[in-house]
């Protein structure tokens, strides 16, 4: 467990400012990540390294001479954005090019790939090289799928040592591709690890047994298996290594015995003293050989086996000097003193000029009031989504979203302070959503909110035709970068449904909210199916079938992000037409929210507070309310001294809300309860009558009492 921390969503930040801090003699701090303090006298190729924190010391521990020109650090477990990345390559390229290394994960690859094309685009070459280690990822017929565990070191070694003697940047990418078609990993899980704030590790695993396949995200273990002894462990890891040796190489490797996070050095030790013989026994020279942590996954306890098959030129690299703060080797002196001028750091700019109409500002209010209930919505079920992911992922899906629908609302609030129009709002939410979010879904909400301002616009209020414009633009970037289909079991699964759902309705007639509503739903129920299903695309692929039983958390955000468009607002609609030809009921009083209104943001407080006072002042005698989930307006409305307000999911509870408690408000929420359920029970609440002389009389009157009504 993480003990030691201020605000979980601040651990990776301040974490990498400590760092650097620390080791301010090799390193400075710069935005997205970290470089080397002092810039070489003569252009060289900049190996740039990268990835989520919770590996260290990967990636910014390897910073330094004979190793790595800089890191890109992203949060926990999380891809970093394609503006970390570009801005760390632009303040440690020095005129020679910039090579991306990293393992070979969707997140890593779309925000690096997206920083390589904008750095080409003026002009610095950039390269990308991919670490696809893992053998228990996918099969050796499928090696492009592998993700990139503590593979990665040996390459990054490589590769730095390589920019270092001066090579040009084609044959660092070209040593960078041969050490890792040269390598092979094989690890095994002892114990989760856990997030900083989390009570409880992404997975477990059953007493005396272990998982074996582990990523360095904390995915679970491709199969379970007792624990063996140290001896029974080495045979176990050098048998499935072995089995995928390049054919006819050199017999000398390189060899890494790597602790996870938690597993003792003298654990590590103990291994190799059977990992070591097995090896030579199979005709090996070790070459350097590393014991120790080098690329690890928070506190899970755990090893990984790497071997690297050497020829003479991976060899020269791989034993090369190196000075670092984690990791040091040789006894050649490097000049760490200051060399060229130091590097302009990128900066994102914060100022705009916007031009846009009336029409359009209004329309924006009510984007930056959809996001403000995103934002609000995602915090919420934040640990909902981690524990879906935790299942066949890293868990870090609920935090990915919180981070980026923050940063979104942040920056869209600002963009309309300035004067912004509704498409430019939505391009700023998205450009921050894909900055501090990371990881794949980061880049593709990202990407896609700024193709949905773009086709918005800032100059209209958007008829129902250009809002289905919109939402295709959306869909349509989205799949363009991800790649994803239906069936894949991803976000598209949810986003491609509610975009068919949306045009058709459009192209029919229907007003754009009833179009959203029904595509909303639409995308809820095809969330909810993809239960069903084996995912074929990220990092829960490895482990498909462990997935099966769970939706997949990318369809369900996106799926909640839409019905959060002021959640309960089309269903309070439905269910007031109901209420309306009730012969019961002689007058019934539709308090807001409308989208017609002037302050349809209007949180959903004061809608409670509003509907309380009336009965409080005898203008009503009851009110049913609407909102997400509606608990926090059943919490407004019992604000109001003498209220009794509460929210039901069924029957019994409406039942007993009015013979029980004798309760005046009856509230419910849209993704809660389904809309013809919710129906049936407004007509039910109607219906019952509190019995003042029955048993529950005396409780409601100890409520009264205490609040002197």
């Amino acid at each position: 467990m993480t003990r030691i921390f201020n605000d979980p969503a601040d651990f990776a930040d301040e974490a990498l400012a400590g760092f650097c801090d620390a080791h301010s003699d090799l390193v400075r701090q710069v935005e997205g990540g970290a470089v080397r303090r002092n810039r070489p006298s003569a252009p060289k190729v900049a190996v740039i390294t990268g990835g989520g924190s919770g590996h260290y010391p990967a990636f910014a521990g390897i910073i330094g001479p004979g190793f790595a020109d800089g890191a890109v650090v992203g949060n926990i477990f999380t891809s970093p954005s394609t503006q970390q990345a570009y801005s760390v390559a632009k303040a440690a390229n020095s005129g020679a090019g910039v090579v991306f290394t990293y393992g070979n994960y969707a997140g890593d690859v779309l925000n690096f790939g997206m920083a390589s094309e904008r750095l080409n685009a003026e002009g610095i070459r950039a390269e990308n090289v991919l670490v696809t280690d893992d053998i228990a990822s996918a099969p050796l017929s499928e090696v492009e799928k592998r993700r990139g565990i503590a593979g990665d070191f040996v390459v990054f070694k490589v590769m730095g040592a390589a920019a270092d003697a001066g090579l040009d940047l084609d044959s660092v990418v070209r040593l960078g591709r041969k050490a890792n078609d040269r390598t092979r990993t094989i690890g095994t899980a002892f114990s989760g690890c856990t997030f900083p704030g989390a009570e409880q590790p992404l997975f477990r695993l059953p007493e005396g047994h272990m998982g074996l396949g582990l990523g360095i995200h904390g995915e679970p273990g491709l199969f379970d298996t007792e624990l063996p002894t140290a001896v029974e462990l080495g045979h176990e890891l050098v048998r499935r290594v072995l089995a995928e040796a390049p054919a006819a190489v050199p017999g000398r490797v390189a060899v890494i015995l790597n602790g996870l996070g938690s597993t003792k050095n003298e654990e590590l030790f103990v291994l190799w003293r059977t990992v070591a013989p097995l090896l030579r026994e199979s005709g090996y020279t070790l070459v350097m050989p590393e014991v120790g942590e080098l690329v690890t996954s928070l506190d899970m306890a755990g090893v990984s086996l790497t071997l690297t098959w050497l020829d003479e030129e991976l060899e020269e690299y791989w034993t090369a000097p190196a000075l670092t703060p984690a990791y040091r080797r040789g006894s050649v002196g490097f000049d760490v003193t200051a060399a060229g001028d130091a590097a302009e750091e990128v900066v994102a700019s914060d100022s705009a000029n916007y031009f846009s109409t009336e029409e359009s500002r209004a329309y924006a209010g009510r984007c930056l009031a959809a996001l403000e209930t995103t934002a609000e919505l995602l915090r919420e079920s934040e640990a909902m989504l981690g524990d879906m992911d935790a299942i066949a992922g890293d868990g870090d899906h609920g935090r990915g979203m919180v981070r980026g629908s923050a940063a979104a609302l942040e920056a869209a609030a600002a963009a309309y302070s300035a004067g912004a129009g509704a498409g430019s709002v939505l391009i700023a939410g998205g450009d921050a959503w894909a900055d501090k979010a990371g990881g794949t879904s980061g880049v593709l909400w990202g990407a896609g909110l700024r193709a949905f301002g773009e086709r918005l616009g800032d100059a209209e209020s958007p008829t129902a035709d250009l809002l289905a414009d919109a939402v295709r633009a959306f869909a349509d970037r989205i799949t363009g970068l991800g790649k994803a289909e239906i069936g894949d079991k991803t976000m598209v699964d949810s986003l491609l449904p509610f975009a068919s759902s949306f045009t058709h309705a459009v192209t029919a007639g229907s007003p754009a909210e009833e179009a959203w509503a029904a595509a909303a739903a639409t995308a809820t129920s095809a969330a909810a199916a993809t239960a069903d299903l084996r995912p074929l695309k990220g990092r829960a692929r490895p482990l498909a079938e462990k997935s099966i039983g769970t939706p997949d958390p990318g369809a369900t955000s996106l799926a909640m992000v839409f019905t959060a468009d002021e959640a309960g607002v089309d269903y309070k609609d439905r269910i007031l037409a109901d209420l309306e030809a009730d012969h019961r009921i002689t007058e019934v009083i539709d308090i807001g929210v409308n989208r017609a209104d002037a302050d349809f943001a209007r949180p959903y407080p004061y809608v409670g507070i509003a509907a309380g006072e009336m009965i409080r002042d005898g203008k009503a005698d009851r009110a049913i309310l609407f909102c997400g989930t509606g608990i926090g307006v059943a919490i407004a409305a019992n604000k109001v001294p003498g209220i009794r307000a509460t929210a039901a999911h069924d029957s019994f509870s409406v039942e007993r809300s009015i013979l029980s408690n004798d309760c005046q408000v009856l509230t419910m929420g849209q993704r809660v309860v389904g809309v013809e359920l919710a129906r049936r029970l407004a007509k039910e609440w109607v219906g019952y009558a509190f019995d003042p002389t029955s048993a529950s009389a005396e409780k409601v009157k100890v409520l009264s009492d205490f609040e002197g009504c």
